[in-house]
C-alpha cells in the first residue's frame, strides 16, 4: 500500500476539547517525518455513531481503520480518552509517541 492510500483519521466529539491539541501534534510529527498526507477529521456524534466506528474515545488516531494506540477496549461511547504518557495520563498522546507510532508504522527506520 502507498502512502497515496493510506488514510489518517482524528475521530472525536465536539465535548472533547483535547482533539484539538491531538491534531496539531499529529500534524507537527507528519511534518517532521516528512510524510506529507491530509488528516481527515471524523466528529462522532450520537452513541450509535460510537458503536458504528468502534470509537474508544476523542481523540482516536487511526492509520487505514487501525488505531495507532491500540487498546482493549470495547465499550464504544462518547467520552474524553486517555493516554498513558511517561508523564502520567493525557488526554493525547505526546509527540514522540506519535512519532514512535507512525515511524513504526510506515517502516521508517
Amino acid at each position: 500500500m502507498t502512502e497515496s492510500e493510506t488514510t489518517i483519521e482524528l475521530l472525536y466529539f465536539d465535548d472533547c476539547p483535547s482533539w484539538k491539541t491531538a491534531n496539531v501534534i499529529l500534524r507537527s510529527v507528519l511534518e517532521d517525518i516528512e510524510i506529507d498526507m491530509s488528516i481527515s477529521l471524523q466528529r462522532v456524534e450520537t452513541q450509535e455513531e460510537a458503536v458504528q466506528y468502534r470509537f474508544v474515545g476523542s481523540p482516536s488516531i487511526r492509520i487505514n481503520g487501525e488505531d495507532l494506540f491500540p487498546t482493549v477496549q470495547e465499550n464504544f461511547a462518547l467520552g474524553c480518552r486517555v493516554y498513558p504518557t511517561p508523564e502520567g495520563f493525557s488526554g493525547w498522546p505526546t509527540k514522540s509517541m506519535l512519532k514512535e507510532a507512525l515511524v513504526k508504522h510506515f517502516d521508517l527506520d
